[in-house]
Order: C-alpha cells, then sequence, then structure tokens
C-alpha cells in the first residue's frame, strides 16, 4: 500500500469528518450509482458522507462500453420497464449531460430474413440460451418497432431504417458482403464516463455544504458506535455513526456486507472486456457509427469509434469479485474474430491494440440463467436488523443512474422521515449546463469563454464542458507549461489536484485524462507527470517512485501496455 506524507484538501477533509465523527447518511462506494445517490440526497440537504476504496468511478463505472443506451436486447428477456425507462433515461442525458453524451448511430448487420423466430419465444419464456441462433431480419424489425415506440421524446433521436444489401455495402463497403440487410438506429455514446462520474460528484458536493465525498477510505467493519473506516492514503483508521448506511459497492456488495458483520448473497457479477485498437482503417470502415451484432456464440457484441480509435467489447463471463479482472488472451482472439465476421476484409493484429480493459457488472446472484439473459434492472434490499438500518443495492448499469440513484434516494429518505424537495430529472449536470449544441454556438462560445486559449480551447471543451471557463480561468491564474505533450499543462494538472481530488498518479493518466485510453502513455510521460504532482502532494522520493511503479505495473498488468521498466537514476 502507498502511504502519502502530504497533506492535501483531500486528506484535512478526512481529518474533518474523523473529527465530527457522524453522518446522516453513510454511502460506501462511489461508482456513478453510489456517486447519483449522493448528489440526489446533498439535494435534499441530507448531510451525507460518500467513501471509496479507490478513486471516484474506478471500479465497474471504469470498465463500462462507453454506452448509454436503452437496451434493445433486453426485450427478449422480457424486460419492458427497464427497456422504457433507460430509453427514457437515454434521452434525458442526451439533454442534460450533453458535453459527455452524444447521439451514436448505430448499425445491425443481417444475414437472413425469418432466422430466430422459433426460438426467440423459447428464450423469452425459459431465459436460457440453447443452442445460438442468429436473430433474423423479421425479429429485429419487431424489436426496433417496440423500441422506437420507448423512444417518442420530442424526436431526440430518429426512427430505425432498414437498408437491403446493396445499399447496405454502399453505405458501409468493407461489410460482410453475404450480408442481406441492416438496420440502423439510434443510441448514445459516453466519451468520457470517468469525467461524467466527477460531474455529478461535483454536483452533489456543491449542493449542500454537508455534503463530503472522499476517496481512497474504506469501509473495514461495523460496531456499535458506527461504521469503521480506515483513510488508505495515511493509514488513520476512525468511526462514523450514521442514522443509514447504503451499500453501493457494485459487484462488491456481498463482501461489503460481510466486513459489515452481514453474510447476503445478492450478486453474481458476470466479466466483461474490451480492447481499443489504433487502426485507422477499420475506423474508417465503421464511417463513424457503431457496429452491433450477435457473435455466432449468440452473444451480441460492439465495434465503434471513439476518440480517434476502435473500441470492441464485450465478453459476458461468469466472475468472482474477490480476483482482479483481466483481459485474456482468449478474449483477445474472440474480439478479432469478430471483427473478421463482420470486415473480412480487415486484418487485425495484437500490435495495433493499444489498450485492453475489463470489469465486473454488478449483476444479481442468476444461479443457472445464461449471462446473457440475467436482468440488468436493480432492486434495493433494507436490512432493519441492527442499530443502524443497512440498504444494499443490487444491480444497476450507467444509463439509469440518475433514475436509480433518485430511487434509492427516496428509499433513504423514507429511513430517515425526510421528504423529497427537488427531483434531479432535467436537471443539467456539471459542464452540460448551457453547453453549445450547434457548430455555430461552439464557436461563438469558445470566442466569448476561452479568450487566448488558442487550440486547447476544443480539448478543454470537450473535457470540461461549459466548466472549460472555469478551469481556463483558473490556468491564467498563474504561470503554466506543457504536459503530456500539449494534452495537458502544469495549471490544469494543478486542478485535477485541487478541484478534482486527483490523489495519485494513475488517477491523472486513467481518469482526469483519455491518456491511457488512446494509448498515448510512455514512461517518459510518466516521469514528467509524477515530477509536476510531486512538489502539488508534496510526495518525497520514496513515494515519487512508488506512485511510478505502482502506474507502470497497473497499466502493464490490468491493462494490455507494455512499458519497459524506469531508468534507474529516475527511481530515486
Amino acid at each position: 500500500m502507498i502511504e502519502s506524507t502530504h497533506s492535501s484538501r483531500e486528506r484535512r477533509q478526512v481529518e474533518a469528518v474523523r473529527t465530527s465523527g457522524r453522518a446522516t447518511v453513510l454511502i460506501i462506494g462511489a461508482g456513478i450509482n453510489g456517486i447519483s445517490t449522493f448528489r440526489d440526497l446533498a439535494l435534499q440537504g441530507v448531510d451525507v458522507l460518500l467513501v471509496e476504496r479507490g478513486d471516484f468511478a474506478s471500479g465497474a463505472s471504469a470498465a463500462s462500453s462507453h454506452m448509454i443506451h436503452g437496451g434493445i436486447r433486453y426485450l427478449e428477456n422480457g424486460e419492458f420497464r427497464l427497456v422504457r425507462e433507460s430509453v427514457q433515461e437515454r434521452n434525458g442525458l442526451l439533454k442534460i449531460a450533453p458535453h459527455y453524451v452524444k447521439p451514436l448511430q448505430t448499425t445491425i448487420p443481417i444475414y437472413s430474413t425469418f432466422s430466430g423466430i422459433l426460438s426467440a419465444p423459447l428464450r423469452f419464456l425459459t431465459h436460457r440460451s440453447g443452442k445460438p441462433q442468429e436473430r433474423g431480419a423479421f425479429l429485429i424489425k419487431v424489436g426496433l418497432t417496440i423500441y422506437d415506440t420507448f423512444s417518442r421524446d420530442g424526436g431526440v433521436v430518429p426512427r430505425h431504417r432498414f437498408l437491403g444489401r446493396k445499399r447496405s455495402l454502399a453505405e458501409l463497403p468493407s461489410l460482410d458482403p453475404k450480408v442481406k440487410y441492416t438496420a440502423t438506429y439510434y443510441d448514445a455514446s459516453m466519451h468520457d464516463p470517468e469525467r461524467l462520474a466527477l460531474d455529478v460528484l461535483q454536483d452533489g458536493r456543491a449542493a449542500h455544504p454537508g455534503a463530503v465525498a472522499l476517496n481512497y477510505v474504506e469501509a473495514i467493519g461495523r460496531s456499535g458506535e458506527g461504521v469503521q473506516l480506515r483513510d488508505l492514503e495515511t493509514g488513520t483508521e476512525f468511526t462514523v455513526a450514521a442514522d443509514v448506511v447504503v451499500n453501493a459497492s457494485g459487484p462488491w456488495t456481498d463482501l461489503t456486507n460481510d466486513s459489515l458483520g452481514e453474510q447476503t448473497r445478492f450478486m453474481g457479477g458476470t466479466k466483461g472486456s474490451h480492447i481499443v485498437l489504433d487502426h485507422p482503417e477499420l475506423l474508417d470502415a465503421t464511417a463513424g457509427r457503431e457496429i452491433f451484432f450477435e457473435h455466432s456464440d449468440g452473444r451480441i457484441v460492439l465495434i465503434y469509434p471513439l476518440k480517434g480509435r476502435v473500441l470492441v467489447g464485450t465478453t459476458d463471463i461468469d466472475a468472482d469479485p474477490r480476483e482482479v479482472p483481466v483481459c485474456t488472451d482468449e478474449e483477445i482472439d474472440y474480439f478479432f474474430d469478430l471483427i473478421h465476421h463482420v470486415f473480412p476484409s480487415i486484418p487485425v493484429s495484437r500490435d495495433q491494440i493499444v489498450y485492453t480493459f475489463s470489469g465486473i457488472r454488478p449483476l444479481p446472484r442468476h444461479e443457472d440463467t445464461a449471462p446473457g439473459f440475467v436482468s440488468r434492472d436493480y432492486r434495493v434490499e433494507v436490512d432493519r436488523s441492527g442499530e443502524m438500518p443497512l440498504v444494499s443495492l443490487v444491480g444497476g448499469k450507467w444509463t439509469t443512474f440518475r433514475a436509480l440513484g433518485e430511487s434509492l434516494s427516496d428509499v433513504v429518505l423514507g429511513l430517515i422521515g425526510r421528504g423529497r424537495r427537488v427531483s434531479t430529472a432535467g436537471r443539467a449536470i456539471g459542464g452540460g449546463q448551457g453547453f453549445p449544441r450547434t457548430a455555430r454556438a461552439r464557436h461563438s462560445w469558445l470566442e466569448q469563454n476561452l479568450p487566448g486559449a488558442g487550440d486547447r480551447a476544443e480539448r478543454l471543451l470537450t473535457r470540461y464542458g461549459t466548466h472549460a471557463s472555469d478551469v481556463w480561468q483558473f490556468i491564467r491564474e498563474g504561470d503554466d507549461a506543457p504536459l503530456a505533450g500539449g494534452d495537458l499543462s502544469t495549471r490544469e494538472l494543478l486542478w485535477m489536484v485541487e478541484r478534482e481530488h486527483a490523489v495519485r498518479l494513475q488517477d491523472v493518466v486513467l481518469r482526469r485524462t483519455s491518456l491511457a485510453f488512446t494509448g498515448d502513455v510512455t514512461v517518459d510521460m510518466l516521469v514528467e507527470l509524477a515530477d509536476a504532482m510531486t512538489p502539488l502532494l508534496e510526495w518525497d522520493a520514496e513515494r515519487r517512485e512508488a506512485e511510478l511503479d505502482d502506474t507502470r505495473t497497473l497499466l502493464n498488468e490490468r491493462h494490455g501496455l507494455d512499458l519497459p521498466a524506469l531508468p534507474s537514476h529516475q527511481n530515486g
């Protein structure tokens, strides 16, 4: 474990919480659903403490397919309520978080007309996968028609359309020539999940002075006095009493409950892996669309362009939350096979992979149900047997985080005898407030709010939304120098440390920026960033070395990089 020598704002906040020893509501787990609940309760004026053993949104929330989608495939599971809610939330996020959530044209290649008509009702009734059988045009047409009925919301996204082989290949020339049809509809992509989560978190902090969120603080036990917490940066342990404890730790919910002295068997998560390719030919072949289809094993998979790269995913494999998920060689072979299935003329190789990631979905325990048929819906379990009611969140996904946070918050408000005073529906998130939606509006906004930013202006608006104006003002208040090849700067890094609670080098490389995701990280860049963070966080030589070693090891072992060892003179 890394030990810190600094006394940053974050650690001073930990000390304040330790001294107080009290919160009305304690939320354990700062993935997107814990963060959303934190924001909602803060808006109701509730004193709420959110703790996370890692960085904010660094667990399951950081391993998503970067999608905000209605989940057309959940129709086959009979989850109409979830699909309706998901489509409504997708449409809502396009409006309230337009800086990170964008419409995404999605195309399904189809190889038959009537395939699956007999097997689909059986899957619907039994939730067993059986022998994989491709869904034909008729079934997909039925599904998209139902999907469109859920999507009616002032024309947020266009309705679906079908094309035959000739027109399909005219639009996507690299597509498998054996395709019979394509179906095209719209969902949404989420360009920066971790930054979206951070915006939701910052909204909660700003809503109420009694709303406090701490990263690198772990819940380790429970006593009559409260929940025992450990600051992983300093090793300090302390107890916080609360009227209600909320366990929002995702796939680790049962493990967290166990540490609190409660035995539960709620969770049965599955592993999903992805690869990111630097592959211009494949990028061009997608024509800016997500390619979404059923592979030969019945698994729904995707290929889509993001940040000048191509994201390919995902697998659905039963997983143990006590083990660290990594993308395996077998999964990479699977991804290459599915690329060849859709774009047979485009070669891919391992040296084109710039990043891999894998996470565990927070799915409910599913016994014999096939992973693809496990419900993506959520439920709330309440245990009132102890002095502090323990509320456990089971399930949940990125698309529905706002509605889930409101629903979970309502349960908590009921337990503490408080009423709701505001809804988050339609409420802009962070830098989505006043975000320019047209090219002309964007140009005008940049000129008015980022004067003198030059070619940095677009990058700042993309990274922060309209909060870019605050960041740019902060940057101009002191001496500034470029970092990471110009993707970052010294003052912007200070902003990330002071305002966005970056505590470790990996926080910046993996979550405050896209440097790792796009494959732009080098050893020299890590050294440069560590050197810049050292005075900001008062690291000594040992801490600086540990940060470099830990981040390099993490990138190599968890994310498929092959960064060489640090030169000895830079290690001390």
